[in-house]
Parts: C-alpha cells; sequence; structure tokens
C-alpha cells in the first residue's frame, strides 16, 4: 500500500472498530414533514449525536407584521401551522384586543372555542393518519382524512375556507354563522365520534404499530420541561399542564374537560394522547355549541376605520393544537406593531430531539420524528 493510502474498517460487530459517519436526513426528506435537516452523527447503524438545523422555510413573518396593519396581521399569522390556522388566528386577535381593551361579545366567544376546538381536532386527525404513515401503515390515513373532510365540510361552509379560515377578527369573528350551521355541526361531529373507533382499534393496540413505538423516543419530564415542550408532546411524559385549563382564556374557565396525560414519555404515549384528546375536542365542541343556540347577540364590536392599538404592550398565549403559543405585542399607538413577537409550540418542542435521538437507532429516527407532531412552518416563521 502507498503512502497516501489509508486503510480504514468501517462495519459494525465484534472485533471491528468502527468509524463516525455524518448523515444528513433532509432538508427534503419524506420523513420531515418539510425542509427539516437533521445532521445525525452515526456510529453503525446508532445515532450517537443529533442536531436539528432549521430555517430553510424562514419567512420573515415578525418582520412582516411590522409593517401590516392589525387586520392584516389575521391573515399572515395563521399561515405559519397551517394544520391550526383558526388557532393562530385566534392568538394575534386575542393579543390587539387585550391591549385595546375590547370585550367581545359572548356569542362570538363562543363561537370561538368552538371553532378552535374543531381546528384541533382536524389538526390532530391529519396526525393520526400521517404517523402511522411514516413507519409503514397506509390504511390510517384512509380513515383520518374520512373524518378530516366531515369536519372540513362545516369549517368551510362558515368561513369559506378549508385551511386558512381567516375567520377571526380584532372584536370577535368575520359574520354570523349560517342558519342551521350548528345543527350541521352537531351531525358531523357525532359521525365522527361514531366513527373515530375504527381509526382507534386499527392502530391504538396493533402489533407492530406498537413495536416501532412502545419504549422507542423516551422523553423525560424534566427534559420536556427543559426544553418549553408543551402540548400533547409535553403531556405524554407527564407535564399536567393545558394553557386552557391553568390559565384560562376565552370562556374555557366555564368548561369542565379532562387533560390528556400519560407517564411514559414515549412515541405510543404521544400517539395516544392525540387521540384521545381528539375525543375530548369533540365533547367540547359540542359543549360550546350548547350555549351558543342559547345566545343571541352580534358576533363582532364595530370598529373605527382605521384600528390603532394604544401605546403598550400585552402578552397572551394560547392552547393550539400542537402546544403553547405565545403573543407578545408591543405597540407604539400606531396602525401597525412596532413588534409582534411568536412563541410557537413547535419550535420548542423539536428543540427535544437533540437529547431525545442519540442512542437510538436509525430505523427508530423516523418513528421519533413523526410522534413529536410538528409544522415546520410553525418553527422556522
Amino acid at each position: 500500500m502507498s503512502d497516501d493510502l489509508r486503510e480504514m474498517t468501517v462495519g459494525t460487530g465484534a472485533g471491528l472498530d468502527t468509524a463516525d459517519m455524518v448523515l444528513n436526513i433532509g432538508p427534503q426528506h419524506p420523513s420531515t414533514h418539510g425542509v427539516l435537516r437533521l445532521k445525525l452523527k452515526l456510529d453503525g447503524e446508532r445515532v450517537v449525536e443529533c442536531e436539528p438545523i432549521v430555517g430553510y422555510m424562514h419567512r420573515g413573518a415578525e418582520k412582516l407584521f411590522e409593517v401590516r396593519d392589525y387586520r392584516q396581521i389575521i391573515m399572515l399569522a395563521n399561515r405559519h401551522d397551517w394544520l391550526s390556522a383558526f388557532s393562530n388566528e385566534l392568538g394575534v386577535a386575542l393579543a390587539v384586543e387585550r391591549l385595546m381593551g375590547i370585550e367581545v361579545p359572548e356569542r362570538a366567544t363562543w363561537l370561538r372555542m368552538a371553532l378552535a376546538e374543531l381546528n384541533r381536532a382536524l389538526n390532530h386527525l391529519m396526525f393520526l393518519g400521517s404517523y402511522p404513515l411514516e413507519i409503514g401503515a397506509i390504511t390510517p390515513m384512509f380513515y383520518a382524512f374520512r373524518e378530516r373532510e366531515t369536519l372540513q365540510a362545516v369549517m368551510e361552509e362558515v368561513s369559506g375556507g378549508r385551511i386558512h379560515y381567516m375567520f377571526n377578527r380584532v372584536g370577535g369573528l368575520k359574520e354570523e354563522v349560517p342558519a342551521g350551521w350548528t345543527k350541521r355541526v352537531r351531525e358531523a361531529v357525532a359521525a365522527v365520534r361514531r366513527r373515530l373507533p375504527d381509526l382507534d382499534r386499527l392502530i391504538r393496540k396493533n402489533d407492530i404499530f406498537m413495536a416501532r413505538t412502545v419504549g422507542v423516543g423516551v422523553l423525560t419530564a424534566a427534559d420536556a420541561a427543559a426544553y418549553g415542550a408543551s402540548g400533547p408532546v409535553a403531556r405524554a411524559s407527564g407535564l399536567d399542564f393545558d394553557v386552557r385549563r391553568d390559565e384560562p382564556y376565552l370562556y374555557y374557565d366555564q368548561l369542565e374537560f379532562p387533560v390528556v396525560t400519560r407517564q411514559a414519555g414515549d412515541c405510543h404515549s404521544r400517539f395516544e394522547v392525540l387521540l384521545d384528546q381528539t375525543y375530548v375536542s369533540l365533547d367540547l365542541v359540542e359543549a360550546c355549541l350548547d350555549r351558543v343556540d342559547r345566545i343571541g347577540g352580534p358576533v363582532n364590536v364595530r370598529l373605527p376605520k382605521v384600528v390603532k392599538a394604544p401605546e403598550g404592550h400585552t402578552y397572551a398565549w394560547t392552547e393550539n393544537p400542537l402546544g403553547v403559543n405565545g403573543y407578545y405585542l408591543v405597540s407604539r399607538g400606531e396602525k401597525t406593531p412596532w413588534r409582534l413577537k411568536l412563541r410557537t409550540a413547535s419550535y420548542a418542542n423539536v428543540q427535544a430531539l437533540a437529547t431525545l435521538i442519540p442512542g437510538c437507532l436509525v430505523p427508530d429516527l423516523i418513528a421519533i420524528l413523526g410522534s413529536m407532531f410538528f409544522v415546520v412552518g410553525d418553527i422556522d416563521k
């Protein structure tokens, strides 16, 4: 062998020296939910180190907010987590209303809650279908989309949109719901509740699914808290925190509902929390509609032609489908905000991958990544 060649043995097994290999998963990869990049250091098939690299979808949303008036911001804000558009709109509207001291009509508030819970169920159903698909099960996707289409129909009827609803306004909602809409929502919710056990029985206790997820990707409660994880990801690790119950906004303090938690913190627990939360959201939709049917009156307040928030700052946070979203609004008394900072759930949750993935095998990496239930636009903004 000449001096300029070096022999290196790469492999695994007894008696073999192994060399670490750097592998990039993404930014274009079918298992990364979009343009997320994971820089991995591998020892054979085992991951030694993981560095999540974000920013490939960054669209400068927070800077765009600064040159848009408060009505236009709502349109931009519903796009960072495109599976939770109504909830994103709601957080911005709540922050502006709090700073302006606007009292939203009671009927509008109950309608907002019903629509937010419908949006939560739609978000969860997407992941309940796509997560099994990522680890080899195609059938759950069809069941999940059957239920999504049923709920999408009533969301589209009320707002005109299937993804970006644009139904929130500063001071309430865009307009009154169509005649008979609450009855059609009840029928849709009843149909989904009746059929959801099909998906449940198909996947929750499936032997292959459990082999891929039980005990895999364990996130401890301490690590979840340290990274600021929230939503289903954190509650699956035993963090019993839900803004709707613990720091209530809208009228959530007037309703009683269970906060779904698990203790194991593994991939299967995260899936179970998402599934069980969908049942809870359907119950909450019906509870909100009971109030809507009993309350008349307007669904918004009359605003001046130019909306200007007074000088000051405020922070509003909401329990979005994927976790806690925060909206820090700073105003200098103009028609555009001086600063609107987004605290998104996915950004905090994905940080935990640096702790979660090292030590796992490459095939398990896909199962772990999918169980974090993130939207890349919600990370990069």
